[in-house]
């Protein structure tokens, strides 16, 4: 048995090809609808943001290493389509999915309002980390900090819409955690 061959047969791990391909797709569609639809619908000067939502979602119910994997992707597209920012969804994304991914795994379910949680906590990361970046270029100004809180609120419907398709899609049920379905 050459190396090549006992790599593949027990080293490799097994991976599922279909739902690698039905991840792949749920972010660039997330993707196109924050880039042709959510960059241009404003309220009060402010711009939604869903793609730290569907980050966490994915490291939540994927787990911290594929989230990071699918986060490195999804962030740097973002970084790709966001020109203004050069490496901050690269360096947010992956952070965020691994830590969602983490704190699922051992300190919080994967339900809908830890969702949410997780998700506010991450859009309000994003958002602070847009804040240091332009005042990074451009200098600090009070409204900024008014930007943040509103771009936050603001996405958090959107959030919710992130954790539907992952969370049908993952292997989570409460019966295999031993918990009650009543």
């Amino acid at each position: 048995m050459t190396f090549r061959e006992f790599f593949i047969r027990y080293m490799m791990p097994k991976v599922e090809w279909k739902r690698v391909l039905r991840y792949l797709v749920y972010l660039f569609l997330c993707l196109i609808v924050q880039t042709m639809l959510l960059s241009r619908t404003r309220i009060a000067g402010i711009c939604p943001y869903a793609l730290p939502a569907a980050a966490v979602a994915v490291g939540m119910f994927e787990g911290p290493v594929a989230g990071v994997l699918y986060g490195l992707l999804l962030g740097y597209f973002a970084d790709m389509a966001f020109v203004e920012n050069t490496v901050l969804f690269t360096v947010m994304f992956p952070m965020l999915a691994f830590a969602a991914g983490f704190v699922s795994q051992f300190f919080i379910n994967r339900r809908f309002f830890a969702f949410m949680g997780a998700a506010a906590v991450g859009l309000l990361l994003t958002a602070f980390g847009q804040l240091l970046h332009t005042s990074a270029m451009d200098g600090f100004s009070t409204v900024m900090v008014r930007s943040v809180i509103l771009q936050t609120l603001w996405s958090l419907p959107l959030a919710a819409l992130t954790y539907i398709h992952p969370a049908r899609w993952s292997d989570f049920t409460p019966a295999s955690k031993g918990e009650s379905k009543g």
